[in-house]
């Protein structure tokens, strides 16, 4: 991926100085045009604004957050026709059904279910649920996930306008990040890199955003099997009731010092003190 720059004027204490090559996190739009292999035809099926890189993974974990693959087999060939369109070619006998999954415009960086023609597009069935009260996670582990992230957020660290997602197993352990302008991307990027790799469901792993947590990242989630999902912002209310029935343990305002636990907090309050 490389790194746009930009002459920016800066005013930083009381004075103002010029940056000649001051670097932006980039964005450009990605159409991900989908269709069954032996037809011969394609259908556009989103055009999302992304940060360029990992655009096949981005795709795969689009198909499988959108309910329409649940493995890497249920693709039999996928290309980059340009740096802005993959193709996706469905294994034979895998559904599809175009009008079900159109949507009226661009999904934007900051949009997971911009566009959606129906409430009911918004129900998806995931393939995974978690292990009722597993994995046991200590807090003190929570705690540091932030930070340990933030040291690998490199795109961040230049640039200030990224998110991140990214894979932890119990321990606190980074398995896998990526980065995206948008939070949907980068948690599509890391779904797909899991199919890829073939190391889902992730029913023993914690799922961190660098986000506040909407319903949409929540569903997404939920199709991992992941059973915990922490932000450091804040969830919204049809978040936590999405976690509530997906079995998902949600922590928003994660901190060094503090968290915030809304459903199923057995799996990571155990043995904290209480006031």
């Amino acid at each position: 991926m490389t790194t746009p720059y930009h002459t920016t004027r800066r005013w930083e204490e009381g004075r103002i100085y010029d940056i000649s090559a001051d670097p932006i996190a980039p964005e450009s739009p990605l159409a991900i045009w989908v269709g069954q292999h032996g037809t011969g035809v394609l259908h556009e099926l989103a055009v999302t604004m992304r940060s360029p890189g990992d655009d096949a993974a981005l795709a795969l974990g689009y198909l499988f957050h959108e309910g329409i693959i649940h493995r890497a087999a249920d693709v039999a060939r996928l290309s980059q026709r340009t740096a802005e369109r993959v193709d996706v070619w469905l294994a034979e006998g895998v559904p599809f059904d175009p009008d079900a999954y159109a949507r009226t415009g661009i999904a934007t960086s900051s949009c997971g279910l911009c566009g959606k023609r129906s409430a009911g597009q918004l129900a998806r069935h995931s393939c995974y649920f978690p292990v009722p009260g597993q994995p046991q996670v200590p807090w003190q582990v929570l705690q540091q996930l932030p930070e340990v992230l933030h040291q690998q957020q490199s795109l961040f660290s230049q640039t200030g306008g990224t998110h991140a997602a990214a894979l932890f197993n119990t321990s606190g352990t980074l398995l896998r990040m990526h980065e995206d302008v948008g939070r949907h991307n980068a948690l599509d990027k890391l779904a797909g890199t899991a199919l890829i790799e073939g190391f889902l469901p992730w029913r023993q792993h914690i799922l961190l955003m660098t986000s506040r947590i909407s319903y949409e990242l929540v569903q997404k989630a939920a199709m991992t099997g992941v059973p915990v999902l922490a932000a450091v912002g804040a969830p919204t209310s049809m978040a936590i009731e999405l976690a509530e029935q997906a079995g998902i343990t949600l922590v928003g305002f994660l901190r060094p010092d503090r968290f915030n636990a809304y459903t199923y907090t057995e799996r990571c309050c155990s043995g904290a003190q209480k006031k």
